[in-house]
């Protein structure tokens, strides 16, 4: 049997107990008003809902009873066995299917378990290509030992942590890294295993069995917080343990007072706690349905309860506060040329180039409206950087190193952070590019914005990139705590320290912040682009806006409220004609039927969450 299994067998006992209650209610009614039945035959489909459908729901009751929990549903069950106890198998019957559809309804909106570590074992090739003397072999990862000599082609995965052996290439490893930008590698670069390859293939040197590869120590964190993921009190179940004492005090005076069990049953029945069965979750499923029009797919409904009250937001760097790419921020060009020439013959050659700083650089001339010109000549060879001729210049660009190595030591600029380039013009230094992972427009706004509008008490910038970049980051929109250079365990272990003191929100877009959006109290993620991601979080942000972040805030909070309006509003329409029936003017029945009037003013309340009502946004 899978995991899923038993959530499929409640909810195909749910939906099968909902329609023998109203098989059994119809068939009543139509064998005592549409026939000559008698009045034992009348009764028998009824007592086949309460012996069928009431006892499959006590069981499961019983079952929460012995666990420790709790819930407003226990007076459902108390009214089933009453009801069946002295004969009034109509009322017993209306509860059934109150309790079956509420908690059809309820089930409906809750998703089924993060499967992050089905996604993160599904991602991960279980072959790879092991090179011999005389050719390349399929291997079982499995198989691979430290030493092997490994290839890596084209738009495949890194097997294993290693170094490169052979091959000039790139490979993305933000995912795994936090780091922004796609990562050139030669002889000797390492590798990580999980990391995307670029267009070349390259041969590489296990340094590290799988098992005890980055991808690897990241699965086993994932695992660990997914087992101590933290558990939410659902909004019912803290009304519930309130309108239960009351309920049953009321329902056991009556019969003290009246010396009548059935006035007993007529106040449970008009108790049945359905605003709380069917009232939230119809709030639950509005919202869901508003903020999927939003691009926001909730994964865990139960997190809409609990956003407002979050005092803690934990936030990745790349691609979360930044856009993920490299940007060119700084040209410090030499004062005998001028710069937009040399930005115009590096893009007319960086055109030609596969290095993740050239599209950046060519952004920025397509920016300034600057031509590109014709280049020949062009090479660009590992540790050499790249040459060309563009008109009668020649133009060559590489990194610091390598322009030390020809003797510009003295003219560089001094090392900063972010990503740099140099070019030389006709074996003349000419200046230099800075790139960083440019943040997002609104950061500084919508960090601002969490106190004052939100109560968030505390915000954490926390990120595997370097010390000097996520400084650079903070400073610029505004946060003050700030952890660099961040392990996803590390990431974890900071989370989990932040659940502990206060209900706390994890901001994250990388296979490296999938522990920690599974440890958070809440876990939102940012694209699609990975499925591990999407899995470990309660929330995806489907086109990565921190605009969208701020409107599932306005959202849940907006549907506490609207909830809570439809519960604790049922609840005291239930607590005054409980009163009714605790004086004896409801029998059991005509109680029901208060109930369902009361369900439906719930419902019809709850029903507003899916309306959008105004701006869903305040920054």
């Amino acid at each position: 049997m899978t995991a899923e299994s038993p959530g499929r067998a409640d909810r195909l006992g749910e939906s099968l107990t909902v329609a023998l209650s109203v098989a059994g209610i119809v068939a009543h009614f139509a064998l005592r008003f549409g026939t000559g039945a008698t009045q034992a035959q009348a009764l028998l489909p009824l007592q086949l809902v309460l012996g069928l459908g009431g006892g499959w729901l006590l069981i499961g009751l019983v079952t929460k009873l012995a666990r420790r929990q709790f819930g407003s549903d226990i007076l459902a069950g108390i009214a089933i066995v009453t009801a069946a106890v002295l004969g009034e198998y109509l009322a017993g019957a209306v509860v059934v299917l109150m309790l079956a559809g509420g908690q059809a309804l309820e089930r409906f909106a809750v998703t089924r378990a993060s499967s992050a570590l089905e996604a993160l074992a599904k991602r991960m090739p279980s072959i790879t290509h092991r090179r011999t003397k005389d050719h390349v072999e399929d291997v079982a990862l499995s198989d691979v030992r430290i030493g092997d000599h490994l290839v890596v082609f084209p738009h495949e995965l890194c097997p294993v942590d290693g170094k490169v052996l052979d091959g000039n290439g790139t490979m993305d490893e933000s995912y795994l890294t936090g780091e922004p930008f796609v990562i050139s590698k030669s002889r000797g670069s390492e590798v990580y295993s999980g990391a995307i390859n670029g267009d070349m293939a390259l041969d590489i040197e296990a340094t590290r069995l799988a098992v005890d590869s980055r991808y690897a120590r990241i699965t086993r964190v994932m695992r660990e917080s997914e087992q101590r993921r933290p558990k939410l009190r659902r909004l019912g179940d803290q009304l519930g343990a309130a309108y239960t004492p009351i309920a049953l005090f009321l329902a056991v005076a009556a019969w003290w007072w009246s010396h009548d069990p059935v006035r007993f049953l007529a106040v449970l029945v008009v108790a049945t706690p359905c605003p709380l069965l069917i009232g939230i979750p119809v709030a639950i499923m509005g919202s869901i349905s508003l903020a999927a029009r939003k691009g926001i797919i909730v994964r865990n409904p139960a997190v809409l309860e609990q956003v407002d009250g979050c005092r803690t937001i934990v936030l990745d760097k790349t691609g979360t506060l930044t856009y993920g790419t490299p940007t060119l921020t700084d040209q410090i060009i030499d004062g005998a040329y001028d710069p937009q020439q040399v930005l115009q013959l590096a893009a007319s050659i960086e055109r030609y180039s596969r290095h993740p700083l050239a599209l950046p650089i060519l952004s920025a001339a397509s920016t300034l409206g600057l031509v590109l010109q014709h280049a020949t000549d062009i090479t660009e060879r590992p540790g050499d950087g790249l040459q060309a001729t563009v008109g009668e210049h020649r133009v060559r660009i590489g990194g610091r190193r390598q322009f030390e190595a020809l003797g510009f030591a003295k003219v560089l600029p001094e090392v900063a952070g972010g990503l740099e380039c140099m070019v030389a013009v006709d074996d003349h230094y000419a200046g230099a590019f800075r790139f960083r992972d440019a943040p997002r427009g609104d950061s500084r706004s919508f960090v601002g914005h969490l106190g004052p509008f939100h109560h968030v008490n505390r915000v954490l910038l926390v990120s595997g990139d370097r010390e000097h970049e996520v400084r650079y980051l903070a400073d610029h929109v505004g946060i003050t705590e700030v952890y660099a250079g961040q392990s996803p365990e590390e990431k974890v272990a900071i989370t989990r320290a932040e659940v502990e003191k206060a209900p706390t929100i994890f901001i994250g877009d990388g296979i490296n912040d999938a522990p920690a959006l599974a440890a958070a109290t809440i876990g939102i993620a940012f694209g699609n682009q990975s499925e591990v991601t999407s899995e470990a979080a309660d929330v995806v942000i489907m086109d990565t806006s921190l605009k969208r972040v701020d409107e599932f805030f306005h959202i849940s909070r907006r549907m506490r409220r609207i909830a809570m309006q439809s519960a604790v509003g049922g609840m005291a329409l239930s607590v005054v004609f409980m009163l009714f029936a605790f004086a004896g003017h409801l029998t059991p029945v005509t109680g029901a039927v208060v109930q369902e009037f009361i369900d439906l003013a719930a419902v019809l309340n709850a029903l507003r969450a899916a309306i959008p009502g105004g701006s869903l946004s305040d920054y």
